[in-house]
Formats: structure tokens, sequence, C-alpha cells
């Protein structure tokens, strides 16, 4: 798409959404960039070979150390607020160097509000932040002006766009004031589509609320409402859960957001004939038909209400993102395949809690699950596998094996790539 509108541009995976060195590795093959949000995920980079000018980092918290390994290797940093753009000038001080900085914008005007993100500084100040305070007299001197980044939640393409055209704005004002905008970098994920049907995805919802209203089964655990709240017989709100179906995503999306007109002009031309290279990272989206989370039954009982519970040599963190529930159906792979009747289960983890669900929806398996059969969890590299897990309990981590096809098809572990 970026070739058919010639525009420059750069893909970024991002870091977070899965920490295997395997997608790191991917990236740099395909000439990708990587957005960082710790110090770890940064050596990982430079020790597995990618350019420190193909990194990034967009980190929440930019700690002494941090800041002081990217300046050492020269990685480029997104800075978002004066403390720490106090703390990473002072460190260039010391060591005597120069840092190719971007500037994390947000504040945006859309539908008469301000779109609220905790990152990043105004859109209406930014331009003085930076006129002000950069340039060979200015307090932050050492630092190298490259390029405005920021971050939205949701998938609004609106909203999107807007950002977009104001930060183009930013840079309009910037170069009037001898500040060449060489990037802008539209954070915040591109959306992606699990789900094949449209009425599927309908139809959940439909059930769903008639579970909740009405008399009939449950379909989640204990009529969960999936972040719903019930007043007076009526749901208030929508599920919070992922959009799993979408009829724009991935390149179309971005495709939607960059022919949006602005004065006359689809956005993409403002960047072209600004010379502005644009930077996406997809998220999940760079993860599609990626990763397949495994584990295997360990127990079978029936709970005091009567529900069929499958405890899972796993637990919940390992299938957990800021989504209500993960909303698609796991494969069933027994051991000793027979007919039989279908059985409706729940999926329950490791941890010591009342609530340790692996799913909160019922599943309807095939047949009954012996100790040992394997369930299989798809599409999970985006955020699914490894962004919450944790090690209470002291569990061991789910261990990362990567499956590869040359001569013939084999795996090994993630931790041995380099």
């Amino acid at each position: 798409m970026f070739s058919r509108y010639r525009l420059n541009s750069t893909v970024f995976f991002a870091r977070k959404a899965n920490k295997g060195k395997c997608f790191v590795k991917a990236a740099k093959e395909c000439g990708f960039g990587v957005d960082t949000a710790s110090l770890n995920e940064m050596k990982e980079c430079i020790e597995l070979g990618l350019s420190p000018e193909k990194i990034t980092v967009t980190a929440a918290v930019k700690n002494r150390e941090l800041l002081g390994y990217a300046i050492t290797n020269r990685i480029p940093v997104i800075v978002d607020n004066w403390d720490e753009c106090d703390l990473l000038h002072q460190l260039l001080v010391d060591m005597n160097r120069t840092l190719q900085v971007g500037f994390r914008v947000s504040g945006f005007e859309y539908g008469g509000e301000k779109l609220y993100s905790r990152f990043g500084f105004d859109s209406e100040e930014i331009c003085e932040t930076i006129t002000s305070t950069m340039g060979d007299s200015g307090k932050y001197h050492k630092f190298r002006y490259h390029g405005l980044h920021f971050h939205l939640n949701g998938y609004s393409i609106p909203q999107r766009a807007g950002a977009l055209s104001q930060t183009l704005d930013v840079a309009d004002a910037l170069a009037n004031n001898g500040f060449r905008t060489r990037y802008i970098d539209i954070g915040g994920g591109i959306v992606m589509n699990y789900l094949a049907s449209s009425e599927e995805w309908e139809n959940f919802h439909k059930v769903l609320r008639d579970s909740l209203l009405t008399e009939v089964d449950e379909i989640t655990f204990q009529k969960d409402p999936l972040g719903m709240v019930k007043v007076d017989n009526k749901l208030l709100g929508e599920p919070k859960v992922y959009p799993y179906y979408n009829e724009v995503f991935q390149d179309r999306f971005v495709e939607a957001i960059l022919t949006t007109a602005k004065e006359g002009a689809p956005l993409y031309r403002h960047l072209i004939d600004r010379d502005i290279e644009l930077r996406i990272e997809p998220g999940r989206s760079l993860l599609d038909q990626s990763g397949i989370t495994i584990a295997r039954v360990a127990f079978r009982k029936k709970d005091a209400e009567g529900r069929t519970l499958v405890g899972l040599e796993m637990n919940r963190t390992q299938m957990f993102s800021s989504s209500a529930d993960y909303l698609l159906d796991p494969l069933f792979i027994p051991q000793h395949p027979k007919p039989g009747s279908p059985t409706e289960v729940y999926f329950v983890g490791a941890y010591c809690l009342e609530q340790e669900l692996i799913l909160k929806r019922k599943i309807s398996l095939p047949q009954y699950p012996e100790i040992g059969d394997l369930i299989c969890f798809v599409n999970t590299a985006g955020y699914m596998m490894h962004f919450y897990e944790s090690e209470a309990h002291r569990f061991d981590l789910a261990r990362n094996l990567v499956v590869e096809k040359t001569s013939g098809w084999q795996a090994f572990p993630d931790e041995e790539i380099i």
C-alpha cells in the first residue's frame, strides 16, 4: 500500500506485544523497525543485530539506566514529559553526546473536545515547547529533533485521521521556526480481524445479552456481563472486549486514515509534499496468524452449581489482555478421539483464586476430555501470551517454542535464537 502511494514509511514491530526473540529476528529480516518499551527489550534488539536507527524507545517510564543505554548505543528516544527531558539532557551533557529525539503529542481536538491520553505534550503547546528549549543555545541543546509521535486508544479512523492532520499542523508550525519534522508516528496499534463472519459476531452479542436478561442458560461463567452493567434489568454499556470482527482492518484501516481529506488533499499527499516519513506500529496486526498457546488437561470436576470445570496446566495471565475475554474458540486435541456427545465446559487455571478462569465463556467440546488431552488457543502471539504473564505461586513461565519449516519441520526454544 505504501509503495502504491509512493509514501516514505517504516513499520515498527511493537516489542511489548510478544517477548519472543523470533519476532525481532523476523522484523530485522523484513527491514522493519522495533518499538521498545524497556531496557531489556532494547538490549535484546542490539544483541540480535538490529541497527540502532531501526529501534525506537517509547517506554512509559524511562529511568537513568534505560536512557544511558539508549545514549551509548545511539538509539532514538521519544520523550513524553519535562522530567524525562531533564534527565535525558543531563545524561547527554555528562556523556558529551547528542541524540535523535522525537516528541510525543496529545490533546487533539475531536468533536469539540480534547481526546484524552496520559501520554505526551499538549498539541497546542508542543511547538512552543520545542522551539523554546532546543537549538544551539536552548535548554536541551543536546537534543537533535527528528519527529513527532502520538498514541490514541481505540480504533476510530476519524480520530486517528484528525490526530494526524493536527500533527501535520504542528510540523508546519515547527518548520516556520526552523525545525524540520522528518517523521510522524501514528501510534496506537492497527486494528485486525479475528473472525470470518459478522453474523457470528453479532449473534454472540445477542445471545450474551439474552442470557443476562432472561432465565435462559448462561453462556458466560455465572452470567458474567463482560464489562456491561445490569441496572433494573437493563444492560448499560457494551462488552469490554476487543472488536474481534472488523470490516476495515490492517492495511485498509491505514489506507482509510491516509486517504482522509485535509484542505482538499488526502493526508498521504500532505506527508509526501512535506517529505515526512510515516511510521506505524501495527501491534497485534503484525502478528496475525502467529502463535498457539497449548495446555494439558489436568483434571475434570463438577462445581457446586453443576458446571463441568476442566483444569489446565496454565494460568489466566497466559491468556489475558485488557479485553474482558478472549473470544476465539480453542482447538481440542484428544489423545483418544471417539464418538460421543458434546460436553460444555469452563476452563480454569492454576492460580488459587475463585475467579481463575482461562476463558469466561462456556466452551463446547466434541467429547468429554481426558487427563493429558491438549487445548490449543489460536492466534495468541499478539498480546495474549506474554503481556500480563506472571510467575505468581512461583510457577515457571511457559516454554516458548519456535516452529520453522526449512527442508522439514523443526521446533526449538526461542531462547536459542542468536
